[in-house]
C-alpha cells in the first residue's frame, strides 16, 4: 500500500508500508548526501590509521603481519600454524608467506611436532624477541601518538560508538535498533 509522507524539505514523498502497516525504511534521498557517509570516512579513516601504523613498525624493521605473528607468539609461546592463523586472522597459506620470511629473518624456528608429524610448531628465536620489543616500543608509541589530545571519557566514548557501529553490522542490513 503507498502513503504519500512529506519529505524534510516539504515536498512529498512516496513510501511503502510493511507489513501491518508498520513503516518501511523511507527511500534514499536524491542528490548527493549533506554530509559524508559514515562508512565512507570511518573507511578512509582506518585506512589511514592503517597506513601509519605500518610506517610506525617498518621505521622499526618490521610490518603488521610480522607484529601480528611475534605478539602471538608472546602469549602463546609455542603454536601451531593453525593456531597462530586463527589468532592473527588470516588463512594458512598466508601465514605460511609470513613465516617462510620471518624464518629466513632468523625470526623465528618451525619444526615439525613429535606427536603429529604433519603439525608445524613455531617458536620465537632470541632475534624475533629483539625485534619484538623493537616493534612493541613503536606500538606503544604508534598508540601515544594516536591519542593525544583525547581525554579519557572522550576515547570511552568512542570505543562505545565503535562497538556500537559494530553490533550495527554484525547482524546484516537489519540489525541496526535503538541505542
Amino acid at each position: 500500500m503507498l502513503h504519500r509522507m512529506p519529505t524534510a524539505d516539504g515536498r512529498p514523498a512516496t513510501a511503502r508500508r510493511g507489513r501491518a502497516g508498520s513503516p518501511a525504511s523511507p527511500a534514499p534521498p536524491s542528490g548527493p548526501p549533506a554530509t559524508p557517509p559514515l562508512g565512507r570516512h570511518l573507511a578512509r579513516t582506518a585506512r589511514e590509521i592503517t597506513r601509519a601504523f605500518d610506517e610506525a613498525l617498518a621505521a622499526a624493521g618490521g610490518s603488521q603481519p610480522a607484529w601480528l605473528v611475534l605478539i602471538s607468539l608472546k602469549t602463546r609461546p609455542l603454536a601451531s600454524q593453525r593456531e597462530l592463523a586463527e589468532a592473527v586472522g588470516i588463512k594458512e597459506a598466508t601465514l605460511t608467506h609470513h613465516l617462510n620470511a620471518m624464518d629466513a629473518g632468523g625470526l623465528i624456528t618451525r619444526r615439525r611436532d613429535p606427536a603429529n608429524r604433519r603439525v608445524h610448531l613455531v617458536e620465537l628465536t632470541p632475534a624475533g624477541e629483539a625485534a619484538f620489543q623493537r616493534m612493541r616500543q613503536a606500538a606503544f608509541a604508534f598508540n601515544e601518538r594516536l591519542r593525544a589530545g583525547l581525554a579519557d571519557e572522550e576515547l570511552a566514548d568512542f570505543t562505545r560508538v565503535l562497538d556500537r557501529l559494530r553490533s550495527n553490522v554484525a547482524g546484516g542490513p537489519s540489525a541496526a535498533g535503538p541505542p
